[in-house]
Order: structure tokens, then sequence, then C-alpha cells
């Protein structure tokens, strides 16, 4: 793992998804910028000390020369240091399991894009939300043509935790690096939690963006990236949308809702109740899609661990990640077929070009800007 030492979320958050299911074990780890700092973090989760480095170059060099190197590295570093040490383990062939969005800026997406393609290792992105049961079982009802041609795709991302300006306060290290465009990219809440809700409805629709007009406000006093935007999306097939993304919604946790709405039939889905989801075809009774129920889990690749009525959600999501990439990586069960459905360095490609486009769109007073 790099990243993820003392005073870090996510990094924690990916140690236990790639637990859950008993597929992966922690071996090594460059745990924080200071040597120090990462050896402490080492020892509280149990890492050798001796597999604990001061540097992602260090790791992936001799990680590489060992018998018993790591096959997969963990890559949940704020946005600027994902490129660098994703690089490095691929120049190596190891395979690599990173956060999102891909990179801080566009020029080290492309520089990742390229290492991608000439490792004989996997990337992959993680993306959670695409691992959730119900979102894989629309996203199968969606593309088999359930609710006809789509017409319309509407999400949104609520937030309140940026009201105020967390990231002077010395106590908030996520407000700190999310708010820095050194660290976090050219976006706030655009490349945080936007780049999720765009990233799902594509995963449920198969469409993708083509061109946005975008609204980005700082309400914030003296912030320096975006807390609030409103978003337009144009998608092939003649589809369109909306997306509406805040950080500054007082009174919002983590509020992500999508409704995708068809020729025939609409869907509509929301993540703080992840493990229903509700249809409603022309003419016809509304229907509740629940987790536990009768699912297609074959065809839908929607995974279930535990019997109905005990809910399953964020955890359990970012886990379906990791374990369908290790099928993948031991080339085990359907690998064929989850290596189509996983987040990959092409889609995480495509969201920085949606995230850039959408600054963009924003400083030229909301003009529609081609998603190229």
């Amino acid at each position: 793992m790099i990243g993820g030492g003392q005073g870090a979320f996510i990094g924690a958050v990916h140690r236990i998804a790639s637990r859950i299911d008993d597929r992966y074990d922690l071996l090594a780890g460059c745990l924080s910028s200071t040597a120090d700092r990462a050896l402490a973090s080492a020892k509280e989760i149990g890492i050798d000390p001796s597999r604990s480095y001061p540097d992602f170059k260090t790791m992936a060099k001799e990680e590489a020369q060992r018998e018993d190197g790591v096959e997969v590295v963990s890559i949940v570093t704020p946005n600027h240091m994902h490129a660098g040490p994703s690089i490095e383990f691929l120049k190596r062939d190891v395979n690599v399991i990173c956060d999102k969005p891909l990179t801080a800026t566009m020029e080290d997406a492309h520089s990742l894009y390229k290492a991608v393609k000439e490792s004989k290792a996997h990337f992959f992105l993680s993306h959670n939300y695409t691992g959730y049961p119900v979102v894989r079982e629309m996203r199968r009802i969606v593309q088999e043509g359930t609710l006809g041609k789509i017409r319309v795709l509407k999400g949104s991302y609520l937030q309140g935790w940026l009201g105020k300006k967390e990231e002077d306060t010395g106590e908030n290290k996520q407000a700190e690096w999310r708010t820095d465009p050194k660290r976090s990219g050219v976006a706030g809440a655009v490349g945080d939690i936007g780049s999720h809700t765009m990233h799902l409805l594509e995963f449920v629709t198969g469409l993708k963006v083509q061109e946005v007009a975008a609204d980005l406000t700082t309400f914030v006093e003296g912030r320096k990236l975006d807390d609030d935007a409103s978003i337009l999306i144009r998608l092939n097939n003649k589809a369109k949308g909306s997306l509406s993304i805040s950080q500054v919604a007082i009174g919002e946790e983590n509020n992500l809702k999508i409704s995708i709405y068809g020729e025939r039939g609409a869907i509509h889905w929301e993540q703080e109740n992840p493990n229903f989801a509700r249809m409603s075809i022309d003419g016809k009774l509304d229907q509740i899609i629940t987790r536990g129920g009768p699912i297609h889990k074959e065809s839908s690749m929607a995974n279930i661990r535990i019997p109905p009525g005990h809910p399953e959600g964020y955890l359990e999501g970012f886990a379906q990640i990791y374990s369908d990439a290790a099928d993948i990586i031991q080339n085990i069960g359907n690998a064929k077929e989850l290596i189509k459905i996983l987040p990959n360095i092409e889609e995480g490609l495509h969201i920085m070009k949606f995230i850039n486009a959408t600054v963009q769109s924003s400083n030229s007073n909301s003009q529609w800007i081609s998603i190229e």
C-alpha cells in the first residue's frame, strides 16, 4: 500500500475492503511521505518493519526483486500522488488498484495511461459504487433494454462537510488536501464527488458524456477550488442530463442519487439506502429491486454476502472491487466478464477529461465544451 498511514481516511477503507472476502494479505507499504511516520504506521497495522519503505520508488524496486514480493499495490494517496507510484509499479509489472480520480493533472493522466498500455500488469480504479449489487442489477436492466431507449439522466451528490473553511482548522486532513489545487487538481467538489456521479451514470447506462456546460462556484470565502456545481450533460445516442454537485449543502451527509429515464420506464437509486432501487414501467405498478431479492446475480455480477434484510453498503462495495480484481489477476471464475465492468484506465482518462471540461466550461461563462 502506498499512502494510508496515520491520520488518513481512505487507506483504512481499502485495507478493510481487501480483507472482507479473504483475498489479500497486507505485506508491505510506504504509508507516509515521512519515513518515521511510515514506520510508525506500519507497526500499528502489523506490517513487518523491514517491509516499511521510506519512499515508493524504493518499495517498487525492492519488492520487485523479492521472490515473495507484492503482487498488487493499492494507491491511496491524494490525487497528485497517484501517477508516480502507479507508474513505478507498472514498469515492474505489478498490478495496481488506484483510488479515484485517476490523477490531479491531464499530463499525469496521459503518462499513467501510457504506462498501463506498456505494462503486462492490470490497472483498476476504485469507483466503489459500481460494486454495489443493486447498482450492478440496475446496469443489467438498463443495458438489456427494459426501460427502452434512454432519454434523460439525472445525478446529484450532496454533502455538507465543507460548509465552513475546514481546511484552515488544522484538524481536518481530508479538507486540507481536497481543497488544495496542488494536491487535488483543477477541481474540488467536481473532482471529488462529481467524478463519482458521472462515472456511475455511465456505468449503469453504458452511455458516455460528450459535452458539458457547467457553472462551478466557490461559496466559502478564501477557498481555492469549487465547492458547488451545476452541470448540463450531452451524451451519445442523443441522451441528455444534469448533475447537481455540492459539498456545502448543510445537513447533507453522503446524499448520492441517480435517476435514469427511458422511453418505456425509469429507475432510481440512493446511496444512503443502497440495498433498494425503484423501477417504474409505463402502465404498470412500480417495482422495488432489493439486494437480497431475486436479482439476476450471474448475469449482473451482483455478489451478495449475507442474507436478505442485513444491509450491505460502502465497505462491501469496495470489497467487491477488490475481489473482482483478484479474480481477474488470478484469471479464475468469470474473470473475462468481470474485466469488462471493472473501472479501468480508459474510464479513468475519460473522467479526467470530464472534470477538466467542466472547469473550462465554467471559466467560459458556461459554454458547451466538448470532451475530446
